[in-house]
C-alpha cells in the first residue's frame, strides 16, 4: 500500500470522510497516517464540505501510536530525537489539527479506539459508536505516561479522579460504559450502525453551516470564559451570523412553519 493510501479521503453532499486506512495495523497512527490526516484536513478546509467525518477501516478506529517505530527504538536503530518525533509529534500534531478543525467533527467508531487512536477519537465534536466498539487510554500497557492530549481531553469528559483510574488501569472501556462516561455520544447496534450514523451525519451536515461553524467556537470559548465573556463572545459573532442566507432562511421557514433548506452559507 502506498504512502497515499494510508488515509482516504471522500467528500459527497457536504460530508468530507477521512477514512485511517491501514486495517493491516489496526489503522496505528504510524507517520504516514499522521501525515495523511494533516495533508486531508488541508484539502477539506479549501473546500465545500460543510462537516467531517474521521473513522477507520478493517474493524478498527485506531490502534494508537505507532508500535513499530516504539520497536526500532527500543532496537537501538532510530535516535531518541527522532523516536520522539516520530512517536509522539506526529500523533499529537494530527490530533490537535481536529480538535481545532473549524468545521464540525464526527468520529464514527467500529472496533477499537485505543491510546492516541482514541485521543483521536474524542478530539472530534462528538462520537458516534457501533455496540462492539471499545475505547482505551491504556498507556500504561506499553510502560509509556499519557500523550497526545490525553491529560487535556479526559478529565474535561469524565472528571480528574475518573480519568485518573483509567490511566491507572488502562481499561478497554465497553460501548455502553463509554456512553455513560460521556466518551460516546451514542451507541447503535451493530447491524444499524451505519444507518443510524450516517443519518446523524446528515443532519449535521444539512444545518446552517456558518452558525454550528460559530457555535462550535464559541463553546470552546465558554469553557475558559468567565460568565460575562462569554455573553460578549456570543454578541459579537451573533451580529455577523445575523447577516447569513441561512439565518434568513431558518427565520422565514420557521415564520412559515416549513422545514428550512439551508445552504451552508
Amino acid at each position: 500500500m502506498s504512502d497515499e493510501d494510508a488515509v482516504l479521503l471522500d467528500v459527497e453532499d457536504g460530508v468530507a470522510t477521512l477514512t485511517l486506512n491501514r486495517p493491516d495495523v489496526r489503522n496505528a497512527l504510524t507517520h504516514e497516517v499522521s501525515r495523511g490526516i494533516l495533508d486531508a484536513l488541508d484539502e477539506v478546509q479549501e473546500g465545500n464540505a460543510r462537516c467531517l467525518v474521521v473513522t477507520g477501516a478493517g474493524g478498527a478506529f485506531s490502534a494508537g501510536g505507532d508500535v513499530n517505530a516504539m520497536a526500532e527504538r527500543l532496537a537501538g536503530d532510530v535516535p531518541l530525537a527522532e523516536a520522539v518525533e516520530r512517536i509522539v509529534q506526529d500523533t499529537s500534531r494530527a490530533v490537535t489539527r481536529v480538535a481545532r478543525f473549524p468545521l464540525p467533527t464526527i468520529a464514527k467508531i467500529d472496533g477499537v479506539a485505543f491510546g492516541a487512536g482514541a485521543n483521536l477519537a474524542v478530539a472530534c465534536d462528538v462520537q458516534l459508536a457501533s455496540a462492539e466498539s471499545r475505547i482505551s487510554f491504556g498507556f500504561r500497557q506499553v510502560g509509556l505516561a499519557v500523550d497526545s492530549g490525553t491529560s487535556y481531553f479526559l478529565p474535561r469528559i469524565v472528571g480528574e479522579n475518573t480519568a485518573k483510574e483509567l490511566v491507572f488501569t488502562g481499561e478497554l472501556v465497553e460501548a455502553e460504559r463509554a456512553e455513560s462516561l460521556g466518551l460516546f455520544n451514542h451507541v447503535y447496534p451493530e447491524n444499524e450502525f451505519d444507518e443510524q450514523a450516517d443519518e446523524f451525519v446528515e443532519g449535521v451536515a444539512t444545518g446552517p453551516t456558518v452558525a454550528l461553524k460559530t457555535s462550535k467556537r464559541l463553546v470552546g470559548q465558554g469553557f475558559e470564559s468567565s460568565l460575562d465573556q462569554a455573553m460578549e463572545n456570543e454578541a459579537a459573532a451573533q451580529a455577523a451570523v445575523f447577516e447569513t442566507h441561512d439565518h434568513r432562511e431558518g427565520a422565514e421557514s420557521f415564520m412559515s412553519r416549513e422545514e428550512p433548506e439551508f445552504e451552508g452559507r
